[in-house]
């Protein structure tokens, strides 16, 4: 075979197993049998060896995945990613909609509802109809460079193209689009079946098992998993009109190559809404992946914008989640755990009992009161379920499987970990939750240990419950502090370790004192403080010292910050243990001062004032135009309505510009925003 020859033949085994794949893949309906497709793809593989110029990035046969990575890079999202708000009852979503509905008086309200699969949330990038980038959710702003694993899912195009006959289906110059990587059931149970065969813990559900496959370093790895995706949100986007409505995103989306819900209903009203929540739950069932609620979202992106979002979640869409399964066992016996506060929360630990996809062995009791309001008794019949179906919980007492050996459980006294005092009501007096009061337990010391060290805090690779459990019982560490005096022959002599990764866990440690305020402050375990409000404070702090200075007053006045965590947070700062812990830390060359923080400028002349930009502007980058508006105080949005106050018109302006004509919103130049912005007043 001449190269010509087989350049052509290259090019049509590529086009032919691309379109097999997204017909297998994405539309879910084969077109070939395994034979036929292996055979076409081995020919390629078998061509390509021969011809290894042929080779090319987005070639099927480099779906196998590439050389292992040393680590996960940060890399921001171009719009953030946002959770959903929950909700568990008809009547809440009912809420909804008139909450919604209040917003936007008057307008006609559709949604759209689609099913919540229950994977990972990505991010993924197209650049000139080329995949580039994906990401996990991170923290919404930033998330994990996964690109390399993503590859190798074969239902996510390297390439956008049409699928269509239509060819008005135009690839976009960038989009960014939102979606969910899931591992299919049947998939689930052969991995799980081959964990089980080599020795190896089974994942305890899908989730889990698509989690823990996008954490692998080696793509080679997640290629055998056989992940898949589902794309159902946009992002950013450039170089493309912006379909009005999420269900054109949707047939859009099917237009460029991409796998979106299977089943989605689009509703008029809130009648239709509630009737396909309910035909969704009837169908669920026999979906390949696993959903645990439905996705409810306002449909046109215009009235999107008006309603907005909050600090985490957007106003205009909400998951409503089904009736978690349930499974009754036998109550063995309850314990009692000391976290990291103090507080103390019974477990109960049970006949082991399948539940949702997993053996549960143990279940949450929450605390004192619940144990008296179910009535529990050991020995009992319980009745038990996955609250957000993740976290087993005791629900119920099936009492009339009660044979009169049953025995009421006493609270303890005392902390059954150090026997110190314990008490409950809190600063506030509400809290229902004992707590001990001896900071030096040793319960407490590992819970604030381990959370120190943990990726959403520090970020610190080995520091997990085995070896701060050693250090805390050899009394190598009572503090934070007291790790990063730890040397070589101290940790290297624990068990479960060597030199080796004794020496990558002080690694791991010093790498961990450049880490950025937010995560020091969250990694305190100050009560209350999340990593929300950690970053709330980094952005109002420049540094730790003026964060321990800020008076509640000034603690208040902090955007996300209340009352409750004010007043732990000033509380924390002056104890005395407290204070000599950060001057320690600092002493150990912790980074005290935050990336996050910004100066709060003055209301800006264009203060309440909305700007949309349109097309392509004479010497200005859309970021710089963006960039001079928010600097002086104005808004930039992607959509032309009549709460718009100005667009910014360059050439190729397309429907905006139409659109703010028809609406009569005033219209300005480059020359003409340049000038107002230089002399930085309110256009008028």
């Amino acid at each position: 075979m001449t190269q010509g020859q087989a350049k052509r033949r290259h090019s049509e085994l590529v086009e032919e197993i691309r379109r097999h794949d997204y017909r297998y893949y994405v539309e879910a309906q084969p077109s070939v049998g395994d034979r036929e497709y292996d055979a076409l793809y081995h020919e390629l593989v078998v061509l390509e060896t021969q011809f290894p110029n042929l080779t090319t990035p987005d070639s099927p046969t480099q779906r196998v995945g590439g050389q292992p990575i040393k680590a996960f890079q940060p890399v921001p999202h171009l719009l953030p990613m946002m959770s959903l708000d929950n909700t568990y009852s008809q009547g809440e979503v009912r809420q909804f909609v008139a909450r919604v509905q209040r917003l936007l008086p008057g307008e006609n309200l559709e949604w759209v509802v689609e099913p919540k699969i229950d994977g990972v949330a990505v991010s993924v990038r197209f650049e000139e109809g080329r995949f580039t980038l994906g990401a996990t959710r991170g923290d919404g702003s930033t998330g994990d460079d996964i690109t390399g694993n993503l590859k190798t899912i074969r239902g996510l195009p390297l390439n956008l193209r049409s699928s269509r006959k239509d060819t008005s289906v135009k690839i976009p110059k960038l989009l960014e689009a939102r979606g969910e990587v899931y591992l299919s059931l049947d998939k689930f149970k052969k991995a799980n079946a081959e964990r089980v065969a080599a020795g190896e813990d089974p994942f305890a559900n899908p989730r889990n098992a698509a989690a823990g496959s996008l954490k692998q370093l080696d793509p080679r790895i997640v290629a055998r998993r056989g992940l898949e995706v589902v794309l159902y949100g946009l992002g950013h986007l450039e170089g493309s009109e912006q379909p009005a409505r999420h269900s054109e995103v949707l047939d859009w989306f099917k237009g460029l190559g991409l796998k979106t819900p299977e089943k989605t209903w689009r509703c008029r009203h809130e009648q239709e809404l509630i009737e396909a929540i309910d035909q969704l739950d009837k169908l669920r069932h026999d979906f390949r992946y696993q959903t645990d609620g439905a996705v409810i979202k306002l449909d046109a992106r215009a009235l999107r914008d008006k309603v907005g979002v909050t600090s985490k979640a957007p106003r205009w869409a909400i998951a409503y989640k089904y009736q978690s399964e349930q499974a009754e066992t036998k109550l063995n016996r309850v314990t009692v755990q000391v976290g990291r506060t103090g507080a103390l929360t019974p477990v109960a630990e049970l006949e082991p009992v399948h539940l949702a996809g997993t053996v549960v062995k143990r279940a949450t009791l929450h605390n004192e009161d619940q144990i008296r309001r179910l009535g529990v008794r050991i020995g009992d019949t319980v009745t038990i379920q996955k609250a957000g179906e993740v976290i087993p919980e005791v629900v119920g007492v099936v009492v009339r499987k009660r044979t009169g050996s049953e025995k009421a459980f006493e609270f303890p006294k005392r902390c059954p970990d150090c026997g110190g005092a314990i008490s409950r009501g809190g600063s506030t007096g509400e809290e229902v939750a004992w707590r001990c009061a001896n900071l030096a337990c040793p319960a407490q010391v590992r819970g604030r240990l381990e959370h120190w060290c943990a990726r959403g805090a520090m970020d610190i690779e080995g520091g997990g419950e085995v070896l701060m459990r050693q250090l805390v019982d050899r009394g190598l560490a009572r503090d934070m502090a007291d790790l990063y005096s730890l040397t070589l022959e101290q940790v290297a002599t624990l068990e479960r370790m060597a030199e080796k990764s004794a020496q990558n866990f002080l690694d791991a440690l010093e790498a961990s004192k450049k880490r950025d305020l937010w995560r020091l402050i969250f990694g305190l375990g100050i009560l209350h403080v999340g990593s929300g409000g950690a970053k709330a404070l980094g952005r109002h702090f420049a540094t730790l010292e003026d964060l321990a200075r800020a008076s509640e007053e000034e603690l208040t006045q902090t955007d996300e910050i209340g009352e409750v965590i004010a007043h732990s947070v000033f509380q924390w700062f002056r104890d005395a243990v407290n204070k000599n812990l950060m001057e320690r830390l600092r002493q150990a060359g912790l980074n005290f001062r935050s990336e996050l923080y910004k100066p709060r400028a003055a209301p800006g002349p264009w203060a309440a004032k909305t700007f949309v930009l349109t097309g392509t502007l004479p010497t200005l980058k859309r970021e710089e135009a963006a960039a001079k508006i928010e600097g002086l105080g104005g808004k930039v949005s992607g959509t032309v309505s009549k709460n718009t106050d100005y667009v910014v018109a360059g050439e190729d302006a397309g429907s905006k510009l139409a659109k703010a004509q028809q609406l009569g919103i005033p219209i300005l130049t480059e020359e003409q925003f340049l000038k107002l912005s230089d002399i930085g007043r309110r256009p008028h």
